[in-house]
Protein backbone atom coordinates (compact mmCIF):
# COMPACT_ATOMS: atom_id res chain seq x y z
CA UNK A 1 0.00 0.00 0.00
CA UNK A 2 1.47 3.71 -1.27
CA UNK A 3 0.31 7.08 0.75
CA UNK A 4 0.10 8.48 -2.21
CA UNK A 5 -2.57 6.58 -3.34
CA UNK A 6 -4.82 6.51 -0.41
CA UNK A 7 -8.22 7.93 -1.08
CA UNK A 8 -11.34 8.26 1.10
CA UNK A 9 -13.94 5.41 1.02
CA UNK A 10 -16.49 6.53 -1.57
CA UNK A 11 -19.61 8.62 -0.61
CA UNK A 12 -17.51 9.79 2.60
CA UNK A 13 -16.88 13.00 0.94
CA UNK A 14 -19.25 15.21 -0.29
CA UNK A 15 -18.86 18.94 -2.15
CA UNK A 16 -20.01 21.81 -0.31
CA UNK A 17 -23.34 23.55 -1.21
CA UNK A 18 -22.41 26.60 -3.56
CA UNK A 19 -25.90 28.47 -3.65
CA UNK A 20 -26.93 31.30 -5.61
CA UNK A 21 -25.09 30.70 -8.87
CA UNK A 22 -27.67 30.51 -11.17
CA UNK A 23 -30.80 28.43 -11.67
CA UNK A 24 -29.39 25.77 -13.68
CA UNK A 25 -27.44 24.91 -10.63
CA UNK A 26 -30.68 24.37 -8.68
CA UNK A 27 -29.85 26.42 -5.66
CA UNK A 28 -30.32 29.61 -7.59
CA UNK A 29 -33.06 32.86 -7.15
CA UNK A 30 -33.80 31.94 -3.15
CA UNK A 31 -30.66 29.84 -2.58
CA UNK A 32 -32.31 27.49 -0.76
CA UNK A 33 -34.22 30.07 1.77
CA UNK A 34 -37.52 30.07 0.09
CA UNK A 35 -39.42 33.49 -0.04
CA UNK A 36 -39.14 36.94 2.16
CA UNK A 37 -39.40 36.49 5.81
CA UNK A 38 -36.92 36.27 9.31
CA UNK A 39 -35.48 33.09 7.92
CA UNK A 40 -34.59 34.39 4.24
CA UNK A 41 -32.31 37.42 5.86
CA UNK A 42 -28.75 37.66 6.41
CA UNK A 43 -27.42 37.32 9.62
CA UNK A 44 -30.59 35.60 10.96
CA UNK A 45 -29.79 33.32 13.86
CA UNK A 46 -32.65 31.91 16.40
CA UNK A 47 -32.33 30.68 19.83
CA UNK A 48 -32.17 27.61 20.95
CA UNK A 49 -35.98 26.02 22.14
CA UNK A 50 -37.34 29.59 20.33
CA UNK A 51 -41.05 28.43 18.64
CA UNK A 52 -41.85 31.95 16.91
CA UNK A 53 -43.25 33.70 20.46
CA UNK A 54 -45.40 30.56 21.08
CA UNK A 55 -44.93 29.21 24.36
CA UNK A 56 -42.02 27.16 24.58
CA UNK A 57 -42.11 23.45 25.45
CA UNK A 58 -39.43 24.13 28.18
CA UNK A 59 -41.87 26.63 29.80
CA UNK A 60 -45.05 24.23 29.00
CA UNK A 61 -43.55 21.87 31.02
CA UNK A 62 -43.76 21.23 35.02
CA UNK A 63 -40.80 20.04 35.81
CA UNK A 64 -37.67 21.10 34.73
CA UNK A 65 -37.74 24.39 37.33
CA UNK A 66 -36.52 25.97 40.23
CA UNK A 67 -33.32 26.01 41.99
CA UNK A 68 -30.08 23.55 41.56
CA UNK A 69 -27.40 24.19 44.45
CA UNK A 70 -24.08 23.47 42.40
CA UNK A 71 -22.20 23.69 45.96
CA UNK A 72 -23.98 20.50 47.41
CA UNK A 73 -22.00 17.69 48.28
CA UNK A 74 -23.07 14.57 47.03
CA UNK A 75 -22.01 11.23 49.70
CA UNK A 76 -21.60 7.54 48.74
CA UNK A 77 -24.08 5.75 51.38
CA UNK A 78 -23.04 2.74 53.59
CA UNK A 79 -25.95 1.48 55.34
CA UNK A 80 -25.29 -0.35 58.65
CA UNK A 81 -26.26 -3.75 57.90
CA UNK A 82 -23.80 -3.72 54.86
CA UNK A 83 -20.93 -3.43 57.64
CA UNK A 84 -21.89 -6.71 59.63
CA UNK A 85 -20.08 -8.54 56.58
CA UNK A 86 -16.77 -7.79 58.63
CA UNK A 87 -15.13 -8.91 61.42
CA UNK A 88 -16.02 -8.01 64.98
CA UNK A 89 -13.50 -6.04 66.55
CA UNK A 90 -11.77 -5.21 62.98
CA UNK A 91 -11.40 -0.97 61.94
CA UNK A 92 -13.44 -0.44 59.01
CA UNK A 93 -12.23 2.73 56.74
CA UNK A 94 -12.91 4.27 53.31
CA UNK A 95 -10.25 2.05 51.75
CA UNK A 96 -11.65 -1.25 53.45
CA UNK A 97 -15.14 0.00 52.33
CA UNK A 98 -14.04 -0.21 48.64
CA UNK A 99 -11.79 -3.15 48.80
CA UNK A 100 -15.09 -5.08 49.88
CA UNK A 101 -17.30 -3.60 47.33
CA UNK A 102 -19.45 -1.60 49.53
CA UNK A 103 -18.27 1.29 47.91
CA UNK A 104 -17.65 1.41 44.34
CA UNK A 105 -14.81 4.45 44.61
CA UNK A 106 -13.38 7.38 47.10
CA UNK A 107 -13.92 10.25 44.77
CA UNK A 108 -17.31 10.85 46.74
CA UNK A 109 -17.02 11.70 50.62
CA UNK A 110 -18.76 8.73 52.83
CA UNK A 111 -21.65 8.89 54.98
CA UNK A 112 -22.72 6.28 57.22
CA UNK A 113 -26.83 5.78 57.56
CA UNK A 114 -28.88 3.71 60.06
CA UNK A 115 -30.58 1.79 57.82
CA UNK A 116 -30.47 -2.07 58.72
CA UNK A 117 -28.64 -3.13 62.23
CA UNK A 118 -25.05 -3.87 63.39
CA UNK A 119 -24.68 -6.57 65.75
CA UNK A 120 -21.03 -6.51 66.32
CA UNK A 121 -18.26 -4.05 67.89
CA UNK A 122 -16.11 -2.09 65.07
CA UNK A 123 -14.43 1.05 64.51
CA UNK A 124 -15.86 2.46 61.71
CA UNK A 125 -14.22 5.84 60.35
CA UNK A 126 -15.91 7.87 57.81
CA UNK A 127 -16.93 11.58 56.76
CA UNK A 128 -20.03 11.87 58.17
CA UNK A 129 -22.51 9.59 60.33
CA UNK A 130 -25.97 10.06 60.99
CA UNK A 131 -27.00 10.64 65.14
CA UNK A 132 -29.12 7.42 64.85
CA UNK A 133 -25.94 5.17 62.97
CA UNK A 134 -23.64 6.97 65.56
CA UNK A 135 -25.68 5.91 68.22
CA UNK A 136 -26.42 2.03 66.88
CA UNK A 137 -22.61 1.28 66.31
CA UNK A 138 -21.86 2.66 69.84
CA UNK A 139 -24.92 0.27 71.27
CA UNK A 140 -22.62 -2.44 69.19
CA UNK A 141 -19.81 -1.67 71.38
CA UNK A 142 -18.17 -0.09 68.45
CA UNK A 143 -16.99 3.28 67.87
CA UNK A 144 -17.82 5.82 65.10
CA UNK A 145 -14.69 8.48 63.90
CA UNK A 146 -15.37 11.42 61.54
CA UNK A 147 -11.88 11.29 59.42
CA UNK A 148 -11.25 14.54 57.12
CA UNK A 149 -14.45 15.73 55.29
CA UNK A 150 -13.24 16.08 51.87
CA UNK A 151 -12.48 13.05 49.66
CA UNK A 152 -8.99 11.56 49.11
CA UNK A 153 -7.18 12.13 46.09
CA UNK A 154 -8.00 9.32 43.69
Amino acid sequence: MRQDKLAPAPGSRKDRKRVGRGNGSGHGTYSGRGCKGQKSRSGFSMRPGFEGGQLPLIKRLPRKRGFVNIFRTEYSIVNLDSLNAFEAGSEVTPEVLVAAGVVKSLRQPIKVLAEGGIDRPLTVKANRFSAAAKAKIEAAGGKAEEVGNEPEAV
